[in-house]
């Protein structure tokens, strides 16, 4: 006896419902984990100049934090147009979290090789490795979602434009600011701070407000 329409519709939606509540779970752990590499200065040394000195491993929290930041929001889009998922997506998905929880590991590298050239250098450079990683995931993801069908129709076709638009650049300026890294590896890391930055904040709705208050 097969399953009638209702029950096959109902599947599909626990299907995209665990596949969101796992996901969300791994974002929601990974996040905590990035503070737990932030030391308290020593109370023998100078707090203020310890903590100035201490600069890149608080600009690496906030580039990781950025990171994933940006990562959910993508994410998050695509499981709300979810209609089904496949077996294909989900061991995509997988993938993606993996990058996502290993991301706490490189940024700790930063936090200890700051101040060491060569080490740095190392550290930014697999740091950015995984952050194109991230970033290249959640392409393929969206990409295998809307190839397949397993999007909704309704306004399918302007989020897939959308979420294009967003993840394929920053595919590119992470592919650079790697290469950066291999030179100046602080630039590097600023510069991994502008497209996580880019890619969190909504500047495109941002301007379409702007835009309809000066026409108003």
């Amino acid at each position: 006896m097969t399953d009638g329409p209702a029950e096959s519709t109902d599947n599909h939606r626990r299907g995209t419902g665990r596949l969101e509540a796992f996901s969300d779970g791994v974002f929601a752990i990974a996040i905590p984990l990035l503070v737990l590499e932030l030391v308290v200065p020593s109370k023998e040394e100078a707090v203020g100049r310890e903590l100035i000195e201490q600069w890149p491993m608080y600009m690496a929290y906030l580039v990781s934090f950025a990171t994933i930041g940006a990562a959910w929001v993508v994410h998050s889009t695509i499981t709300g147009r979810l209609e089904r998922v496949d077996a294909v997506l989900l061991r995509l998905n997988l993938l993606l979290l993996f990058f996502v929880s290993v991301l706490p590991f490189p940024t700790k590298m930063l936090a200890e090789y700051a101040g060491s050239i060569d080490e740095e250098r190392i550290a930014v450079v697999i740091y950015g490795i995984n952050l194109f990683a991230i970033s290249g995931m959640t392409s393929i993801v969206w990409r295998h979602a809307s190839a397949e069908g397993l999007i909704e129709d309704a306004g399918a076709e302007v989020d897939v434009r959308a979420v294009t638009a967003t993840l394929t650049p920053s595919l590119v300026l992470y592919a650079a600011a790697i290469v950066v890294g291999l030179l100046a590896p602080r630039v590097a890391l600023f510069l991994y701070l502008v497209i996580a930055l880019y890619k969190l904040i909504p500047f495109r709705t941002i301007f379409r407000h702007v835009g309809r208050r000066t026409a108003a």
